[in-house]
This record gives structure tokens, C-alpha cells and sequence, in this order.
């Protein structure tokens, strides 16, 4: 076989993936069984092609044909979901970027999970191997969420009427810049759904600065947010600016790990967007 037989055959294979994939990305809670004419009117396949990649795919159970001749997702993907391989938990999923993203900054790295009462606690941290760093001491204590990069993380994203309740509710100083004013807050969370990180400069911890980004899950719901602490005397604005976005991209990346989607998300942040914010933006 020469190099450019080769060449072709490598490049039909790599299509052959993008479509089985594109075929995959179909189904979804709302749509989980479909018609080889609706997957390929979805995919923009056709019908032949969408058939042919059908049957490939059933042989390997990727997909399962229906009772009444449709298809849908197949066991193969289900058995690898439960079978430990794919992280279903939010510390599971963040742990290894936390590691990675802890050697490249070397600060302490730590994620934090949405509590079923509404506050958040620190679930993991990987520590920096800087003398002068920061340990948390709080493992699973549950933190009110206007406290610290992280709380506003979620807080920024939740829907706009538990936004609401929070900031009706009175914040204690915890330390000297804990924001207390919810005005003042409000500006604060509309700023991180913008930019999609956080930050916070001794509001719960004297002498340390913290950028901290929202994780997603496979619905779109924010379930914690990864961030990272950092002693003030190592963190200017420039450098605030520079970690925030390498969080908020590594947080989307154990969003992803989690199934979360674009599209989800998006339905997220409208529904955490105040009564005209989207008009203030946008002029």
C-alpha cells in the first residue's frame, strides 16, 4: 500500500468516527430513540450513509434497534458508564486536572461541591509545594455561598430566584472584604457570568487572593466550582486575570468529563441572568 493509499485510508476512518459521533450526539433524554430519517436529517447524512453506520454501530453495540425499528443508545456505552471507567462523581472527574493544573501553576488547587443545602464545601484539594501556600482546614464544612471565589461561582450560575433569596438574606463579615452590600454582590455575580470566573481578595480568608469557576454536569446544573488559593502577596491583578481564565478552562473540562454540553449550560446562564441584564450587556 503506498503513502498516499494510506493518507486516504486514514482520513476515511477519521470521517467514519466524526460521523458515528455526530450519530451519537443525537440522542438525549428528550430524544431517546430515533428514526434513520431523523438521524439523518440531524446529522445532515444521508439516508444510505446513516444506515450503513447504523448497522456498523449496532455490531459493535454502540447502538440498539427497537422494537418498532428505531434506535437508540446501545449497552456497549452503558456498561462502560458503569462500569468505573467514566467519573461519575464531581471529585473524580476534577482530581487528575486539579493535579495537572497544580503542577502548572504551583498553587493550591481545590474543588468544591454544591451541598443539597444550598451552601458549598471544599470536597478536595491538591496542595502547592511552595513553602507559603494554602491548606484548607474546612473539608467538608459547609461555607454560605456569597463567601469566597468559589461560593460566587455557583452562586453566579444558579437560577436568578435562589440568587434572589441569597441576596435578601444578611451576609456577615467574615473577614475584611467580605462583600456584605448586595448591590454591590449582584454587580459581582453579573460580572462573573460574563467572564465566567470569579474572584475574591480576603473575604474569607485574611491574606489570600482566589479565582474559582463553575463546574457543570450532564443536565446543564451547576453542581461545584474549581478554583484555586492563592497568599496575596503572590497575586496581582495580572496574575488574578491569568488564573481565573486557566480555571475557567479547566473547570469546563471536568464539566465535560461530567457530559455537560454547551447548549445545556446555556440554558443555565439564562435562566441565572437578572430581569434585564442581557439587554445591559448586549448595549
Amino acid at each position: 500500500m503506498s503513502i498516499t493509499d494510506a493518507g486516504r485510508g486514514a482520513r476515511t476512518g477519521v470521517q467514519a468516527v466524526d460521523r458515528a459521533v455526530a450519530i451519537l450526539r443525537c440522542f438525549d433524554a428528550r430524544r431517546p430513540d430515533l428514526g434513520i430519517s431523523e438521524i439523518a436529517r440531524m446529522t445532515g447524512l444521508s439516508t444510505s450513509t446513516t444506515h450503513r453506520l447504523l448497522v456498523a454501530m449496532q455490531t459493535n453495540r454502540l447502538v440498539r434497534q427497537t422494537a418498532d425499528r428505531r434506535y437508540g443508545l446501545g449497552p456497549l456505552l452503558v456498561q462502560l458508564a458503569r462500569s468505573g471507567a467514566v467519573p461519575t462523581t464531581l471529585r473524580d472527574a476534577a482530581l487528575p486536572l486539579m493535579h495537572a493544573l497544580r503542577d502548572e501553576i504551583d498553587e493550591t488547587v481545590a474543588v468544591h461541591e454544591l451541598l443539597a443545602s444550598g451552601e458549598r464545601a471544599v470536597v478536595d484539594q491538591v496542595e502547592s509545594r511552595q513553602v507559603l501556600r494554602r491548606t484548607y482546614t474546612d473539608i467538608g464544612v459547609p461555607i454560605e455561598l456569597p463567601l469566597g471565589a468559589p461560593g460566587k461561582a455557583i452562586l453566579a450560575v444558579l437560577p436568578a430566584e435562589r440568587q434572589q433569596w441569597w441576596l435578601a438574606r444578611p451576609i456577615t463579615a467574615v473577614a475584611p472584604g467580605t462583600v456584605t452590600d448586595p448591590d454591590r454582590l449582584r454587580a459581582h455575580l453579573a460580572l462573573i457570568r460574563e467572564r465566567g470566573w470569579s474572584e475574591s481578595r480576603t473575604e474569607r480568608v485574611v491574606g489570600i487572593r482566589a479565582v474559582a469557576a463553575p463546574v457543570f454536569d450532564h443536565s446543564g446544573a451547576v453542581v461545584g466550582a474549581l478554583g484555586t488559593s492563592v497568599p496575596d502577596v503572590r497575586m496581582d491583578d495580572r496574575r488574578t486575570v491569568q488564573l481565573g481564565e486557566r480555571v475557567r478552562d479547566v473547570a469546563w473540562q471536568v464539566s465535560e468529563t461530567l457530559g455537560a454540553t454547551t447548549e445545556a449550560v446555556e440554558r443555565t446562564l439564562e435562566a441565572a441572568r437578572q430581569p434585564g441584564e442581557e439587554e445591559a450587556t448586549s448595549s
